[in-house]
């Protein structure tokens, strides 16, 4: 049994019930008896579906974004714009998928190579919380424009939010099968993976789901794509504008409350500008309002789970026992929820345990570069390599960054963020594969070649 509880309140919402193995076998077979038809379909009539999806979940943003500010704690407003986000990501592939999918065709010196992208089956998506709705159409928009069909295990804490989209997606007329909510808990997963009837999987989470899943996926020869942790640099440098940087150092560390895997957690800067940044950006961190979700006025909400508070304050704990200094924040309101107020760590020691995980709260960590090279030595100091974003109006130290920064995605004067158009993954123990654009697309695809003799 799932419960979801409201982080901001600590009340019970509702309770769900875990699928039993004969159900689990039920939903499988759906699948594959829905992917003998969805296959078959032309890209015209998946691109079709998919605008009418997106349709979907602009009429019911209300009501969607209700529910992921109810179950996981994000301000309403900032659920509103991930409801926003996701139509955004189904028209996307419902526009420009169809091409996406088009042979090509290739001269030999002896006839014709073409090539053809075919569905394959069934992938199986294990998705988190922090943003629920859209970690999810990362993976179904391209997974119903590829003709594969979906099945989600999502968060345990969002099962409300799981079943409004399998409900927006059956109600714009997707074939019963094309996509449905597995609710289970993380022990089925290993016999999923396992299963004949699943082809490929794709997990975006923690390091050590990553590992568990890639040990489970290469046991059974099946594909998989992993986005997994990040302890992002941000990077500024003299010529940076500092009162932006500033701005959107805030907003990386209080958006979604810190628990965004891709915004900047490391905020690194050149000991010419240090000093005026902090000052700052201590300010403006002390300034950010916690408080009720539905209340506009509120610059964050709770954490997603009294559990994940407990996790950040740990983290806390032992960053100041290893020397680090609390310099503003990383308290608990006296206020029900689970809160916790934005916050800096400065001197934190090099090589120490706290540069090399990931705090997931709206907590900073400050650390002084020496130059350009320094900059760099500090960044990819980490055994992550996801995002990264730099502050920098010099060409010259742009394309130094750009090609030394050890991620899969940087962004030059402005915080990260997923876009449809653009691939989304990274490198190290950040994982491997890509969402989005044309890669996110093909990635479980089967890339066929055809000869012809003319």
């Amino acid at each position: 049994m799932f419960k979801s509880i409201n982080p901001a309140t600590g009340q019970e919402i509702a309770t769900y019930p875990e699928l039993s193995k004969t159900e689990i076998a039920q939903k499988l077979d759906a699948a594959m008896a829905a992917f003998q038809g969805w296959s078959r379909t032309h890209p015209a009539e998946r691109a079709q579906l998919l605008s009418r999806i997106a349709d979907g979940f602009e009429q019911n943003k209300e009501r969607l974004a209700a529910m992921a500010t109810a179950e996981m704690g994000k301000t309403l407003k900032s659920s509103l714009a991930e409801v926003e986000k996701c139509v955004s990501g189904f028209r996307y592939y419902a526009q420009h998928g169809p091409e996406m999918l088009a042979p090509a065709r290739t001269p030999l010196n002896h006839g014709t190579a073409e090539t053809h992208w075919l569905p394959q089956g069934a992938v199986l998506a294990i998705m988190p919380w922090n943003f629920p709705y859209w970690q999810v159409v990362r993976f179904l928009a391209p997974t119903i424009m590829a003709g594969n069909v979906a099945l989600l295990k999502h968060a345990s804490l969002v099962q409300g939010v799981a079943n409004l989209m399998e409900e927006t997606v059956r109600a714009a007329g997707a074939p019963a099968g094309v996509f449905q909510n597995l609710a289970v808990t993380s022990a089925s997963v290993a016999d999923l993976i396992a299963d004949r009837r699943i082809v490929a999987v794709t997990l975006t989470g923690s390091e050590g789901a990553g590992i568990a899943v890639a040990e489970q996926a290469g046991r059974n020869l099946k594909k998989v794509v992993l986005e997994l942790g990040g302890s992002d640099p941000f990077i500024v440098m003299p010529s940076a504008d500092l009162d932006l940087a500033v701005r959107q150092a805030v907003t990386a560390r209080i958006q979604n409350t810190g628990q965004s895997c891709i915004c900047g957690k490391r905020m690194i800067v050149h000991t010419a500008v240090y000093d005026a940044f902090l000052e700052r950006f201590a300010a403006a961190m002390r300034a950010v309002k916690a408080g009720d979700p539905l209340d506009p006025q509120s610059d964050m909400g709770p954490l997603s789970s009294f559990g994940q508070r407990d996790t950040v304050l740990q983290q806390l704990a032992e960053a100041r026992k290893a020397g680090a200094k609390m310099l503003c924040g990383g308290d608990q309101p006296e206020a029900p929820g689970a809160y916790l107020t934005a916050g800096i760590l400065t001197d934190v020691p090099a090589g120490s345990a706290t540069t090399r995980e990931e705090i997931f709260g709206p907590i900073a960590m400050m650390f002084r570069a020496t130059d350009l090279d320094d900059a760099i030595r500090i960044a990819n100091d980490i055994p992550f390599g996801l995002g990264s974003s730099v502050w920098t109006q010099d060409a010259r130290e742009q394309a130094r960054f750009i090609a030394d920064i050890q991620a899969g995605m940087t962004a030059i004067n402005q915080i990260l963020a997923s876009v449809p158009e653009a691939p989304f993954g990274g490198i190290k123990r950040s994982g491997h594969g890509r969402e989005l654009g044309p890669y996110g697309l093909h990635e479980f695809m089967n890339l066929k070649s055809v000869l012809y003799t003319a």
